[in-house]
């Protein structure tokens, strides 16, 4: 039923299923950028006439609302950035670069393993990775261990795989890290386009927020930063609107969250975002949570009952996305052939290749739903990979 707020469906027949992606926008959103654009386009944080004056507060608008969207202790926490990749980055390079040890467990996506091999960290040396069990559940055991021989680590879990969708308990994650003096990272890419996040009740100290995966605009995001480390964490740009006063001895910085959002920010992408925000607020996590788990429910009940499916976990404590693979045939193949038959999913190693290289496996077919996805869209689902079954194995 919310599909009718969403054009790309009115404009496309594609069974959609690739949300892990990055989800579609409803109306509200591109309207709110294509207002930007047209009636009110100017710089942010800069100029004092109207439509200046307008651009800024629609954006800071956007900094309060999600303030209390994750219920934050403070607007100044909100840092606006391009997404997470670029919030994992920033905290890697800009804090995280001093601790001796960082944490990270085995189902992490690129972008939480890739920044810490740029600081020349590899695994033992620098980098610690949390095993996982059978069933991709991370292991609380392992962690203590670590966190027990490396004193004050730095911590930096996701909190929903992107390529399975397993669920990391980020609240006791975060309380026993916290008990060994560690600080915690969580990212959140796939988080608040399922779940209602509590920021003071996970009690992390940093928090990455994806725009594009939360049925706003690509190219913007956000990094929560605990009250306590604004002052600590040096901006890793400076720049236009970063300044308080300039002159060829020296600079000082202005005070959080403006030292840190150095050059003119995506405009029309954070007032998006906003937009994306008040949706969800108007369909409310309670739907949103109660759909979603009946369709992944079906989804998963429904494909099991398919010839040589293979799984490589059950869906306790998951969501959004559900991996399998055929056996004897190959994962490209499958997407390839249901792409023509109108159905869009993701085959790969959802780069996350880590965990696929301990499963013995190149990757996947996945199949990642959102709220709006419906039995309809599993059924279409079910169909065309029968179809496609038949046709590689002849």
């Amino acid at each position: 039923m919310f599909k009718n707020d969403f054009p790309y469906f009115q404009n496309s027949k594609t069974i959609y299923l690739d949300n892990g992606a990055t989800t579609q926008k409803p109306k509200s959103v591109i309207d709110s950028q294509v207002e930007y654009y047209e009636q009110y386009c100017s710089n942010t944080h800069r100029s004092n006439f109207g439509h200046a004056n307008k651009a800024t507060q629609e954006f800071e608008k956007v900094r309060t609302l999600l303030k209390e969207f994750i219920n934050a202790s403070a607007k100044e926490e909100i840092i606006f950035t391009k997404g997470v990749t670029e919030s994992l980055n920033f905290i890697a390079s800009s804090f995280a670069k001093d601790f001796k040890t960082v944490i990270i467990s085995s189902l992490e996506h690129h972008s939480n393993i890739v920044p810490w091999h740029m600081q020349g960290r590899t695994l033992g040396n620098g980098l610690e990775v949390v095993n996982c069990n059978e069933n991709l559940d991370f292991d609380m055991t392992h962690f203590e261990e670590l966190l027990k021989a490396n004193a004050n680590a730095f911590v930096s879990i996701t909190h929903i795989s992107n390529a399975f969708g397993k669920i990391h308990d980020m609240e006791a994650i975060t309380k026993l890290a916290h008990s060994y003096g560690a600080v915690v990272m969580c990212d959140g890419a796939q988080s608040l386009a399922h779940l209602k996040v509590d920021i003071q009740k996970l009690d992390v100290d940093f928090f990455a927020i994806s725009g594009h995966k939360t049925f706003g605009p690509t190219g913007v995001g956000a990094i929560y930063i605990k009250e306590k480390y604004l002052k600590d964490i040096k901006p890793y740009q400076t720049g236009g609107a970063t300044i308080h006063e300039v002159d060829f001895n020296g600079s000082t910085l202005l005070d959080s969250p403006y030292k840190f959002e150095a050059g003119t920010q995506n405009i029309a992408g954070v007032i998006g975002f906003g937009k994306a925000l008040e949706y969800i607020n108007h369909v409310r996590y309670e739907n949103i949570e109660n759909l979603e788990h009946k369709v992944f429910k079906y989804l998963d009940e429904e494909l099991a009952k398919l010839p040589d499916i293979v799984f490589y976990n059950d869906i306790s404590n998951t969501i959004g996305s559900r991996s399998f693979n055929f056996k004897g045939i190959v994962h490209d193949d499958i997407g390839i052939l249901l792409d023509k038959m109108g159905v869009a999913l993701r085959v790969g190693h959802h780069c996350a290749q880590p965990i696929m290289k301990k499963l013995g496996i190149k990757g996947t077919i996945r199949v990642s739903t959102a709220f709006y996805n419906d039995y309809v869209d599993v059924d279409k689902l079910i169909e065309a990979l029968k179809r496609a079954l038949i046709m590689l194995k002849g």
